[in-house]
């Protein structure tokens, strides 16, 4: 999508752009070689050309199109008739086929200023900004009584990095125009960006000067003395804005800044509240405020109660602000609260359906409670209301789900739709993609399909952890390639040597080439690193035992994983039995512990 301009035609425009167009040397002198029509040609060439003016002034953009087509099928050099036409590109929003358009136009009327104008427009919102600058250079140049024009020079260089140029081209609009707040502050930002804080300094100064009851200046004054840990000086200032506005909503921000710089806390968390509930302070302000707040509680995990308060405060104040209920929601879930948070995800794509980072978030809630279902629910939905965005993205939430409700075939479908979205410059993604294709291909017993997309997934990312513990654990469990499973293996450990479960990989793997002292030594690593209290673990770490000769250890590895929530008909033969048996088929692919990659 390109932005939309506010570039505006002169009323009258129409001839001047014909007599433009009909003229046989450029403006400037240039010789082009312009395609010569009869009298009788030129007469059918004046009729359609106003003929199309009279259509698209009537709103039949679709005929008007046709016919300026037909103008520049009998006068290919006709910069009037590629005018129009680009103009039609540039609405249907295909700014590619207007700029080349524009460019020929310019090049067979150089001299004229509507045609580079809104070429240079053009480019600009292309993110095109070298060649902007061309076009605003010419125009600066031909239109000395149009200093605005500068502006949009200056924000061609500021754009493409040349921020020396940027600033003396302000200086040259300021120079004409005189002093003002808006070209001031942007050398100041510029300043800024090239680190010469003290001509930054110099322009914050002269608008405190220009305007001195406005409690802004010495607020920013302030702060470039904090950020130089000038204190006294900072304060000073923060002083005067309190003086010349007590009720200025920027003052209480700064001065929290300033309290968090002098160790003064609990100061700086009023000020933080003062400004939260300020209704003079702008939401996006409020937002990143907001933001640092949520941060400093994370940290020291205080007046939780205080902040859903403020919260609630702040909806009273702003109930449309859909920033608001979003960061609400994303508190309320890192407090568990997640129905609540739900439910401001909710407000918002109910009021807002195309944001989509509502939706995003609510769709990273339903991963973090495991509702699949609702995941599914939010796919769709997203599929409907952006039918372009972000499309390979949904086939990979959808695939997880899937797989995750246990319906692996559907899940391989899933994914399989959406490898040919995947963008060419996101390897990493469609390494992802096979990744989670393979694992669902070894739940069904499709274990040549799953080796196959494993293999497929190293091809775009060979250093992919998931992929190499899984494929070399599915290895060792058919008891396949083991030299190749190990040493996948130990490139998981080489990356990733405190994972618990790249080691019970690793020792598994020794364990099935009937090397028990290095699986025994392996197995009592994973434990020792493993915090989540594996089951699978356990029961490996019985089986290990069982056949290093230790088997009251193993009946008491194999009695925990019962207790940990493993079911399996071979454990309890094990226990039951206290001896070692192999696990089932069914076994061997319905408790498979390998890694699934679930969002990002």
């Amino acid at each position: 999508m390109i932005k939309q301009t506010g570039i505006n035609r002169l009323a009258g425009a129409v001839c001047i752009l014909l007599c433009a167009a009909l003229r046989v040397h450029a403006d400037d002198g240039t010789n082009l070689q312009k395609q010569e029509l009869s009298v009788p040609e030129q007469r059918k060439f004046d009729y359609f050309y106003y003929e199309g003016i009279r259509l698209k002034n009537a709103e039949k953009q679709d005929v008007s199109y046709e016919i300026f087509k037909h103008c520049l099928e009998m006068d290919s050099t006709s910069s009037a008739a590629m005018y129009e036409i680009s103009s039609y590109y540039i609405r249907q929003n295909r700014p590619e086929k207007a700029v080349s358009l524009l460019k020929n136009a310019v090049l067979y009327s150089p001299g004229n200023q509507e045609y580079r104008s809104m070429l240079a427009t053009l480019l600009f919102n292309m993110d095109m900004f070298g060649e902007a600058a061309e076009e605003y250079e010419w125009l600066v140049g031909a239109c000395p009584e149009k200093p605005e024009l500068n502006y949009f020079l200056a924000e061609a260089y500021a754009r493409m990095g040349e921020t020396g140029k940027a600033i003396d081209t302000y200086n040259a609009l300021e120079n004409s125009l005189g002093m003002h707040e808006a070209l001031s502050m942007e050398k100041f930002q510029l300043y800024m960006t090239i680190e010469q804080p003290d001509s930054a300094f110099s322009e914050l100064k002269k608008l405190a000067a220009k305007f001195p009851m406005e409690p802004r200046y010495p607020v920013m004054i302030g702060d470039m003395y904090l950020q130089r840990d000038d204190t006294l000086q900072a304060l000073n200032y923060y002083n005067q804005a309190h003086d010349l506005d007590p009720e200025s909503p920027y003052y209480p921000v700064s001065m929290a800044n300033y309290y968090e710089k002098t160790g003064q806390r609990e100061a700086a968390k009023q000020q933080i509240r003062e400004a939260l509930i300020n209704e003079r302070l702008d939401m996006n302000t409020k937002a990143g405020i907001l933001g640092r707040y949520i941060a400093q509680l994370r940290l020291s995990r205080q007046d939780i109660d205080g902040a859903n308060t403020l919260f609630q405060t702040l909806l009273e104040q702003h109930p449309n602000e859909s920033i608001l209920k979003l960061a609400y929601g994303e508190f309320l879930a890192t407090q568990g609260k997640f129905e609540e948070a739900r439910f401001q995800y909710q407000l918002v794509t109910e009021s807002e359906p195309e944001n989509l980072s509502a939706w995003q978030q609510l769709l990273g809630l339903s991963f973090q409670t495991r509702d699949m279902d609702e995941v599914i629910r939010i796919c769709y939905k997203w599929q409907e209301i952006f039918p372009e965005a972000m499309e390979f993205r949904f086939y990979y939430y959808l695939g997880i789900a899937y797989y995750q409700k246990k319906e692996y075939q559907q899940a391989i479908e899933t994914l399989q739709t959406g490898i040919p979205f995947i963008p060419e410059d996101n390897p990493a993604f469609t390494s992802d993609f096979y990744c989670q294709i393979g694992d669902a291909c070894f739940r069904i017993g499709k274990t040549d399909k799953a080796f196959e997309a494993y293999e497929e997934s190293l091809k775009y990312n060979d250093k992919n952890i998931i992929v190499l513990n899984n494929y070399a654990y599915h290895l060792a469990l058919l008891k396949r390639d083991l030299t190749k499973a190990e040493r996948m293996s130990a490139q998981c450990i080489k990356m990733e040597p405190d994972n618990a479960t790249y080691i019970d990989t690793y020792a598994w793997i020794f364990f099935v080439q009937g090397n028990y002292l290095l699986a025994k030594m392996y197995i009592e690593q994973a434990i020792s690193k493993d915090k989540t209290n594996s089951a699978e673990l356990a029961d490996h770490c019985g089986d290990i035992l069982y056949m290093s000769g230790e088997k009251e250890k193993a009946q008491e590895q194999w009695t925990k994983a019962k207790e940990l929530g493993k079911n399996s008909p071979t454990l309890d033969r094990k226990i039951a039995e206290k001896m070692y048996f192999e696990e089932t088929e069914d076994e061997l692919f319905n408790n498979m512990d390998g890694e699934t990659i679930e969002s990002e």
